[in-house]
């Protein structure tokens, strides 16, 4: 590749984000979770994790903007970016495999 593809780039960042169990069951617990944002606490006490691994994969997912993290006093809150997780399943379903369908079940 001559020049780097900013999309392609920045979809890849947020699938490396999401290919790990533990980011995938942080994402999940902060779905699921107040659309305000879940604490910090509330995630690590959910999950059973290390308060270390935590911070890494909220790191992680935060830095791949798939979260946001808001500060209340000494409480940190997550919250899901549902615009960017919608965008990136649709690049996986339009722009990536859109073309090379052939079974008409597999786009709606």
């Amino acid at each position: 590749m001559s020049h780097p593809d900013p999309t392609l780039q920045h979809i890849t960042k947020q699938l490396k984000a999401l290919a790990h169990q533990g980011r995938l069951s942080v994402i999940r617990a902060v779905v699921q979770g107040p659309v305000e944002g879940t604490p910090a606490g509330q995630i690590q006490t959910h999950l059973g994790m290390a308060a270390s691994t935590l911070s890494h994969h909220l790191a992680e997912l935060t830095e791949a903007g798939l979260l946001t993290a808001a500060r209340q006093g000494t409480t940190i809150r997550y919250a899901a970016r549902f615009d960017q997780l919608k965008a990136l399943t649709e690049y996986l379903w339009q722009d990536c495999c859109g073309g090379g369908c052939r079974d008409p079940q597999c786009l709606p």
